[in-house]
């Protein structure tokens, strides 16, 4: 079993048993696995982060509609089956934080956006790697208080990789 499997088994076991998974009891009764996108090595990237020179704070609306303050940190550019696209990545006391939107939302993917937590590197890249973009909680769980990705951060590309859209019942 690879790292991405053996990591997606134990999400897996998590959403199933834990009192701290997003799923309600009744959701929890019918579940067996998130649904995923075959690992993708094309998208798990080393990038540079050009940070930007004025690191102002955003407002991002929620799900509820609450707001959460988030600070721009830098951007980056990265190639998608031969297009180049490009994403924001905000900061918070908590981390690097990565929301974005892509064209299959929706269709394929969860449609108001999936996560990334990345990983800034001892060379001072950032791993993003999107095998292990996740959906918010709140597309399980309505309950949940979930940041919507910014205009910036809502791309024309597919990103084939990560959570697929949940097939829950609610």
């Amino acid at each position: 079993m690879s790292e991405l499997q053996d990591f997606r088994a134990g999400k897996d076991a998590f959403f199933a048993t834990s009192s701290q998974s997003p799923l309600t009891p009744e959701q929890r009764e019918h579940f067996t696995a998130l649904s995923y996108f075959p690992e993708n090595p094309a998208l798990r990237l080393e990038v540079e982060i050009q940070s930007f020179e004025v690191q102002d704070f955003v407002d991002m609306p929620t799900s509820t509609g609450d707001v959460k303050t988030y600070q721009h940190y830098g951007r980056f550019s990265f190639e998608v089956e031969g297009q180049t696209a490009e994403l924001t990545l905000f900061s918070s006391p908590h981390g690097y934080f990565l929301l974005f939107v892509d064209s299959l939302a929706g269709a394929e993917t969860y449609g108001a956006g999936r996560y990334l937590d990345p990983e800034q590197l001892d060379d001072g890249k950032f791993l993003i790697d999107f095998n292990l973009a996740y959906n918010p909680y709140c597309a399980y769980n309505e309950m949940w208080n979930c940041p919507i990705p910014p205009a910036e951060n809502r791309l024309s590309v597919a990103i084939r990789a990560g959570e697929k859209i949940p097939q829950l019942e609610k």
